[in-house]
């Protein structure tokens, strides 16, 4: 009788402990989130007007090798490095300052960072301007267009997966083959981890086949699950070796400037902060075009260019005239001092 007491005892310290271990655990991982949430890291897609007019450009910030915090102000006419950027207790400020031929204009930010939103004022001797904006959205990396093989048995094949994302972040999409194409459904994406379900129609009959694999930054490996057993899926990205961040630099008649392009894993992109919804790339060649809009008049920019050696080199052509473009991809690497 006693023995059965003890144990009772004992069972309900470890309920006890249990409990309190889980909601540490649980107070931690919310903690880590809302740091997430309220971190500097990224992009911010931020507006700003001047007069009747609306512009908008990109915040890009970072940290160099000693731990200090860098920063870009990306528009469409380049790139600009911000100066003394801090940011602490969500407070942030930074110095702008833009050249235009031999003039130079100093301004200064202070704003806060709040859920994901960032607000201030931009003071310069022109004035004051108020700045919004939101964290950019990031592509999971799953999504774009993957070359898959198949292996059952002695028998392999090939098909295209390609998995896109709404507004909302919701995923679907679509695998094509020699035999048609079939949508997959159940998509899912998280920690590194996609999930879907593909069904396959041959001569009225179906089979559902469930694909569990591991993304890697140019590789999909996985398995095919269904009724008839396992099937070993090896997929690469479309599109690898020019998906991610490119520096530019841009030479005309009228002087160099910087500017950046940022290509997502859908071949969708930002050349400066201006959307191109899809960049063409056919082998090493690779090209885009966008029109932007002044008042009642259309300016249409386009560009043409190669990727050697892990360099990107082309022209870009407006009703101005012809520039020469020389580009370098970034690379990023792990800051010393991490994020707070």
């Amino acid at each position: 009788m006693q023995r059965k007491v003890i144990l009772k005892v004992v069972l309900v310290c470890v309920l006890v402990v249990s409990f309190i271990l889980s909601v540490q655990v649980s107070a931690q991982q919310s903690q880590y989130q809302a740091r997430r949430r309220g971190g500097l890291y990224g992009d911010w897609q931020i507006k700003m007007k001047f007069g009747d007019r609306e512009f908008e450009s990109i915040l890009a910030f970072s940290r160099n090798q000693e731990g200090q915090y860098t920063g870009q102000w990306i528009s469409s006419w380049g790139v600009n490095e911000l100066k003394d950027v801090k940011f602490e207790e969500n407070k942030l400020s930074f110095t702008q300052v833009m050249r235009f031929g031999d003039q130079e204009n100093t301004s200064k930010f202070t704003g806060t960072l709040e859920e994901g939103e960032l607000s201030g004022l931009l003071v310069s001797d022109r004035g004051e301007t108020e700045i919004t904006g939101k964290r950019a959205p990031r592509t999971p990396r799953g999504v774009g267009s993957w070359e898959m093989k198949i292996k059952a048995g002695e028998r392999e094949y090939t098909g295209t997966l390609t998995i896109i994302a709404d507004k909302e972040g919701n995923l679907s999409g679509t695998w094509k083959s020699s035999r048609g194409e079939s949508k997959v459904s159940d998509v899912k994406y998280e920690n590194r981890m996609l999930t879907f379900k593909r069904v396959i129609e041959r001569q009225n009959n179906q089979m559902e086949m469930a694909f569990e694999g591991t993304v890697g930054y140019n590789s999909l490996e996985g398995v095919f699950k269904s009724e008839r057993g396992e099937s070993a899926a090896v997929g690469t990205r479309v599109g690898a070796s020019l998906i991610g961040t490119w520096n530019l630099d841009i030479e005309s008649e009228r002087g160099a400037r910087k500017q950046r392009l940022r290509v997502n894993a859908d071949m969708s992109a930002l050349y400066g902060s201006t959307l191109i919804k899809k960049i063409n790339l056919d082998g090493e060649k690779v090209s885009f075009k966008y029109v932007r809009q002044f008042g009642d008049q259309e300016y249409e920019t386009s560009f043409e260019g190669k990727i050697a050696e892990s360099k990107l080199n082309g022209e870009l052509k407006t009703s101005r005239g012809t520039s020469k473009v020389t580009g370098t991809r970034r690379t990023f690497r792990r800051p010393r001092s991490s994020q707070r």
